[in-house]
Order: C-alpha cells, then structure tokens, then sequence
C-alpha cells in the first residue's frame, strides 16, 4: 500500500507502506493511519521533518532494484547482481535505514581480512549506494537511508587505482610476432581502433561497413550503451581481407572456426602471447600489462600524434563534455581523415625502430 500527499514546495510525494514481501502483515488500515499521521503534520506544518517508515531490507529492496528494466539492461547486470548478493549475505534481513557508518566500516575490515582487494570492496559499497540512492529518488525510502553511504570513506581515492601502463611500440612488435594466427587478427585491430575487449568478442560481420570503410558497433555491446563508428583503416582492412566467413555463424573473430564464447577468451590469448613475448603479463606482475592496456595505449598514441581531443573520444567512444556537446558534429569523413593522420604517424614512429616493419605491417590497402 502507499499514500501520497503534496509538501510545502508543492512536491508529491508517494510513500509506500509496509513490506514488499510479507503484506501479509499489513493492511489498509496501516495506509489510513500513515495518511492520517501525515494529514496531522500537514497541519501542525511538520512535513518538512517526515522520514519515510520503510520496513524494507535490502533483500527486498535488490529484488525491486533488478527487477528493473534499466538495470537489466545494463552490460554489468550479472556483476551488479553478484555484488548484491554478497552484500545481502551480511546485511539481507537488516532494514535499509537503519544501517550505520560503522557497519559499513565493519564490512570493509571483514572483506579485507577476505583478502578482497580494496577497489573490489569499494565497488560493492558503491553499487549498493547507487541502489540505495535510486529508491530514495523513486520516494521508496528517505533521506536517512543514504547518510551511512554518504559518510563512508572509500578505500582507494578516485583515479589512484587507473591503469597507466603504456604498451610500446618495440613491446607491440614483440607481441605482434609471439601471436598465434587466430589471435594476431585481435591484438592489430585492437592495437588501431582502440576497441574493447568484450566489442571485438562480439564484432560480426555485419557491422563492417565497407563501403565507407567504418567498423558500426550497436548500442547494445558497448559499454556505453550507445552505437560508435570507427574509422577502418588500412591494418584493419588487410586483416579483415584476410579473415575467413564461417557458414553457421557471423562472428568475425573465431578460434578453430568457432566464435570466442567464454568472456575471457581474449585475455587467455593475450596472457599467452606476453609469455611468449618474454614480457610481464597482469596487474600484479612488476611492469605487467594486460589486454585492456592496449586501449590506453591508443589514446595515448592518437595524443601523441596530435589528434585532437574530440575525435580521439568520438572514436573510442568516449562522451564530449561541455560546449562539445552543442557545438561540435564531426562528419565520417573528418574522422577518416584524422584516422589516416594518426595511422600514418604510427606507421612513422614503428618504421624508425624496425627495418621490418613493411613484412609484419603491410601497407598495401
């Protein structure tokens, strides 16, 4: 049950009544008395102190949260959904607005000792709050139940756990050369259009529009939930010239005909080429690199060939900010063009280290 009823500034407000599960225990007349109890402070003019008298747990209050069509939608659903259940573990039974800094503090200490790393424990209090927060703004709970989320210290200040590893241009080689033949196809295109893991897992072939020489990936498997085009250029193409069609499915990148499945398919790939390579490999290696590292990489190197700041975000997907956003409409053709700058300049800056460079990069289009 809920009642609604309008506050000073002329604001309705809907609050909610009782127990999203067990309404076994309350009834209408519990509506009436908290529509009565509000009429009673609208008249002694006390709405402004109301506290929403929400049972939930935040058991409940997760089975509300993904349910949700916004949040099911999200790439990180199955994530999200994890860290909510290891949360609940702890705090299911206990009722939102009253958990306390301490608890929360509580919970740190314990998933350290877990050996958790400390931005893994600040994701799951952060995920919690951003659940916490969205029931707040849909008047499911009030105020008092974000104070204890909002005093929380994190573990790690914001930007100290960012990847900085660079991967350079005799390291790219190396790699380039250790690569087996199913995964050379990845590490190129990844290593000239800056794409995700996760989007060129789910590259297919119908997204590579040739004609106009973009690769067009759907919102639905980027990150950013919105569509991208990148500028194809001529290392993508000989790759993409090269690639086999398989007759059962229309993946463009496959290991033995088949499509990468696992998630991690690329990262195994990777994991293996950097042995080979003799060069450190993951986050906890001295100077380690991982897969994602060739995405900062590409940034770094388009700054370095002078590409400015917009194409560079348009292209990797990343949002325009501030009077960007008005003013600015880079058509296809700009883009290309300062593609072709940026691979140019990388084809330079590897041609004064390798003599080879023209038989491991063919520059033929």
């Amino acid at each position: 049950y809920w009642i609604i009823y309008r506050m000073p500034d002329g604001k309705q407000r809907k609050e909610y009544v009782g127990s999203f599960e067990e309404l076994n225990g309350y009834s209408i007349e519990d509506a009436r008395l908290a529509e009565s109890k509000r009429k009673t402070q609208k008249k002694e003019n006390r709405l402004l102190d109301i506290r929403v008298d929400s049972k939930l747990t935040f058991s409940e209050l997760s089975k509300w949260y993904l349910n949700l069509s916004s949040v099911k939608a999200l790439a990180s659903f199955r994530s999200v959904s994890i860290y909510l259940n290891n949360f609940n573990k702890v705090f299911g039974k206990k009722t939102v607005g009253t958990i306390k800094p301490l608890d929360l503090e509580e919970l740190q200490t314990k998933r350290k000792k877990q050996g958790l790393k400390p931005a893994s424990i600040d994701l799951e209090i952060a995920l919690v709050k951003t659940m916490v927060t969205k029931a707040f703004d849909n008047d499911l709970l009030d105020g008092n139940s974000l104070k204890a989320f909002r005093k929380i210290k994190r573990m790690i200040k914001r930007g100290a756990n960012a990847r900085k590893r660079i991967i350079s241009f005799e390291e790219y080689l190396d790699l380039f050369d250790s690569a087996t033949s199913h995964f050379r196809p990845v590490l190129i295109t990844a290593y000239h259009t800056g794409m995700r893991s996760g989007e060129l897992q789910k590259l297919q072939w119908n997204h590579i529009d040739r004609k106009k020489g973009f690769i067009r990936l759907p919102a639905e498997i980027t990150k950013e939930r919105r569509e991208k085009n990148i500028p194809i250029n001529h290392h993508v193409k000989t790759v993409l010239n090269a690639l086999p069609r398989a007759l059962n499915h229309n993946f463009v990148f496959t290991y033995k005909g088949k499509p990468f499945t696992h998630k991690n398919g690329f990262v195994h790939s990777f994991k293996s080429t950097c042995e080979k390579a003799g060069l450190p490999y993951g986050r906890n290696a001295q100077n380690g690199m991982t897969l994602h590292d060739i995405r900062g990489t590409v940034k770094t190197n388009m700054l370095g060939a002078g590409m400015d700041k917009v194409y560079r975000d348009l292209i990797l997907g990343h949002s325009l900010t501030g009077m960007d956003v008005d003013y600015l409409a880079p058509t296809e053709e700009t883009l290309k063009k300062e593609m072709e700058k940026f691979t140019q300049w990388l084809d330079d800056c590897i041609e004064s280290i390798s003599a080879n460079v023209t038989q491991t990069l063919p520059k033929t289009g």
